[in-house]
């Protein structure tokens, strides 16, 4: 019965051993005395027991390594760069991606140091950011071309960060802000410019219809004055006595408006009975001497006679 037993046990143990199961989307690599049998996919898989083994299981889906790289560029600014390689292995040449590849993380990153490290030189920093897609696609080229014969697939290829010292960026910030700061005084100054010529503009649009204004009353004030003295001399007042009329009126007038101002300064005006009279004589005086000069400059005044007009 003991041995019965141990024969039983022995042979659960070769039963179970017999079974494997691989899972999804995973391939067994099985080997029969240290040589290369067969390779398994995902289900329940028979084998020799103590003959046969599963030397590795591979997996089938997308993995993704991260390479950091420091390089330099162009303009001799060192830059740290992260390239992210998407890889598969090939499921119909999964012999290949183990037997043939010791290390494939390696081997990947390899390539990529060399990629990157002979594209960035090339490039000057500001042109890096801009042409980060040309050295993912440089990298997934070279990467592609190489591993497929080791069995794997390079799915994609992508720069995910660019990372220059920090003195560079500070550098790069300071180069931002100052150029920001200059197109803005740039667009102060124009729109300056513009109020400047606004205000300009109206203010002779105002000057100029000030003017037109004051000519207008002008105008009408010496209408007003004409028939002022058309309807005095009507009533038997002469010219002389109706121009004093005027005169003191617009006197009074002008002493009415000087004190319903609070803001007026102090103005003394003659305001004696005879001070009409008076400012009326000194005006009729002023008008005729003007009228004498102008005369005299355009030679219409009579000339005074000569010393033999006068003998003779």
């Amino acid at each position: 019965m003991i041995y019965l037993g141990i024969l039983v046990f022995f042979g659960l143990i070769t039963l179970f051993a017999s079974f494997f199961t691989v899972k999804q989307e995973s391939a067994a690599v099985v080997e029969r005395l240290g040589k290369f049998l067969k390779v398994s996919h995902a289900g329940l898989h028979l084998k020799i027991p103590f003959l046969d083994q599963i030397s590795k299981r591979l997996n089938l889906r997308i993995q993704q390594l991260d390479v950091i790289i420091d390089t330099k560029t162009l303009d001799n600014v060192f830059i740290k760069m992260k390239v992210s390689v998407q890889y598969q292995v090939i499921r119909e040449n999964v012999k290949d991606a183990y037997y043939r590849l010791e290390n494939p993380e390696n081997q990947i990153t390899s390539y990529v140091f060399d990629v990157v490290r002979a594209e960035v030189p090339k490039t000057k920093l500001d042109d890096v950011f801009v042409r980060k897609d040309d050295i993912a696609i440089a990298v997934k080229s070279e990467l592609q071309e190489a591993m497929q014969s080791y069995g794997y697939d390079i799915i994609k290829a992508l720069v995910t960060d660019i990372d220059p010292d920090e003195q560079v960026k500070h550098a790069m910030n300071r180069i931002n802000a100052a150029e920001r700061e200059k197109t803005a005084a740039e667009y102060e100054s124009e729109a300056q410019r513009i109020r400047i010529v606004a205000v300009a503009k109206a203010e002779a649009e105002s000057k100029k219809l000030q003017g037109q204004g004051i000519a207008d009353q002008r105008r009408e004030i010496a209408k007003g004055l004409e028939e002022s003295v058309r309807m005095l001399n009507n009533v038997d007042i002469n010219s002389h006595e109706a121009s004093a009329l005027i005169v003191v009126t617009q006197h009074y007038d002008t002493l009415h408006s000087v004190g319903a101002s609070s803001r007026s300064n102090l103005v003394l005006l003659p305001n004696s009975p005879t001070a009409a009279s008076g400012m009326l004589n000194d005006l009729v005086v002023a008008m005729t001497t003007a009228n004498t000069l102008g005369e005299v400059t355009k030679g219409n005044y009579p000339k005074p006679p000569k010393d033999h007009e006068h003998n003779g």
